[in-house]
């Protein structure tokens, strides 16, 4: 582990487009290693896009690969890289959408799109934030993600571990913008089965319960991998409008027409690689 690290510490000091070339090399060769991980993505893929041809699937599933070790990789240099090159590498639009609502209770509902951690520590720059982590299996990992969040100051990190009612606390009463990640297959507690790309999916219902509790707004953020050494673009969207509403599953089924929009626009950088659907509804048979 130490000599990985050593490796990646040094692979932050290469310009971003021969990281990328390296991340895209190492992509092609997981699609052909990687066996569980590209079957899960094949049948995630079928069941989101049926129409494809099987070429076409297998296409994205590469590219996929390719923008997900990428990202991996890049990771370092979101744990030792000056700010000063983020803040070059890492641009960002629409950010009066969140500056303009600071103050009040906001959750930033941010999908898990390769550039997911790219665009929280970019966000972590310029305000002062709240999120949730969990413990890796490695400690060291573990330490090296906190670091990374905190490391410009403006990041309170919260654990799963540890429940709610921290986390509304910081989003009420100190009003601390809530970088959320809510679209994984948790199981079934706290979840709700809602399409997602017409497929019932077990979705948690945190974005519109943590939203009814804390009265919060949310905006949309997406964080985009450019191609090459183009870096990355954090994107906030407009709040959604009357969010949440009586209706939890109607909530929960709006956050994921949401998501299937923006993966249209760029479908190689969704993690098609999580089991998104592995809880089933009673009756029926797993789908991995």
């Amino acid at each position: 582990m130490r000599v990985a690290l050593v490796l990646l510490w040094l692979f932050q000091y290469l310009p971003l487009s021969w990281q990328a070339s390296i991340g895209n090399g190492l992509g092609w060769l997981a699609y052909y290693l990687a066996k569980s991980r590209v079957n899960v993505a094949r049948t995630n893929l079928r069941l989101c896009f049926p129409d494809l041809s099987d070429s076409a699937r297998e296409k994205l599933i590469k590219q996929h690969l390719q923008s997900f070790i990428r990202g991996a990789l890049e990771h370092a240099l979101l744990w030792w890289a000056p700010e000063s090159r983020l803040r070059q590498l890492m641009k960002v639009e629409g950010w009066y959408e969140l500056e303009s609502r600071i103050g009040q209770p906001i959750i930033l509902f941010a999908p898990h799109f390769m550039g997911l951690d790219h665009g929280g520590i970019r966000v972590a720059m310029d305000a002062k934030v709240c999120s949730m982590y969990s413990q890796q299996k490695n400690p060291q990992v573990t330490e090296l993600l906190l670091k990374a969040r905190k490391r410009f100051g403006n990041a309170v990190l919260l654990s799963r571990q540890d429940g709610i009612r921290g986390l509304v606390r910081a989003v009420k009463r100190d009003t601390l913008p809530f970088y959320y990640l809510p679209d994984q297959d948790f199981g079934r507690e706290d979840a709700v089965f809602a399409p997602f790309f017409g497929v019932p999916a077990a979705t948690i219902t945190g974005l519109s319960r943590i939203a009814k509790l804390t009265g919060a707004v949310v905006i949309p953020v997406v964080t985009r991998q450019c191609p090459g050494g183009e870096g990355y673009i954090t994107r906030f969207y407009p709040p959604l409008a009357d969010f949440p509403s009586h209706d939890v599953l109607q909530d929960t089924q709006r956050m994921n027409e949401f998501i299937e929009a923006r993966v249209k626009e760029m479908p190689a950088q969704y993690f098609w690689t999580h089991k998104r659907f592995k809880t089933r509804p009673e009756g029926e048979p797993s789908l991995y």
